[in-house]
């Protein structure tokens, strides 16, 4: 399974790229393959873009296309953690996170879309947010793997 997170708009700099790049490192190797070629971060200059780049790279199975929206579906780290690993036990070959542009996804993206998720009800910078998806996946992908990262003891969902 390849997971891509794609934002639009400027290259993200400084301490987020590194958070960025931290937890790219740390899931590669919790991804089936396990190599850097199973997880990217493109940046694309504009929502047309992104698009033309999903529609481009072909698989034998489509993408799955996951928007960021803060009308999106929330889920607690260990739901996420059990669709990931829905997705990647049923054969899913790619999944595309995608930030959206500065003013929203408008409606024909948000119809092309497999999954529309929020990260929270409070809106964050998309560098942020890029970084705070980039930490779940590897979340999720511990809580697969039965590391320790993920200490929910005896949490509810």
């Amino acid at each position: 399974m390849r997971l891509e997170i794609g934002a639009i708009g400027a290259r993200p700099r400084g301490a987020f790229d590194e958070l960025t790049e931290m937890y790219l490192g740390r899931i590669a190797p919790l991804l089936p393959g396990g190599g850097k070629s199973s997880i990217a971060a493109p940046v694309y200059k504009s929502e047309a873009a992104l698009w033309e780049a999903i529609d481009r790279e072909r698989a034998r199975t489509p993408a799955m296309i996951v928007l960021l929206d803060e009308r999106g579906r929330a889920m607690t780290s260990q739901q996420f953690a059990a669709w990931l690993g829905r997705e990647r036990d049923e054969g899913r070959q790619r999944i595309v996170f995608a930030i959206g542009p500065a003013d929203g996804w408008p409606a024909a993206s948000k119809k092309r879309a497999d999954l529309l998720l929020s990260l929270g009800a409070m809106t964050l910078a998309h560098e942020l947010a890029r970084v705070v998806l980039c930490e779940q996946l590897y979340r999720a992908l511990t809580i697969l793997a039965g590391h320790p990262y993920h200490r929910a003891g005896d949490r509810t969902q």
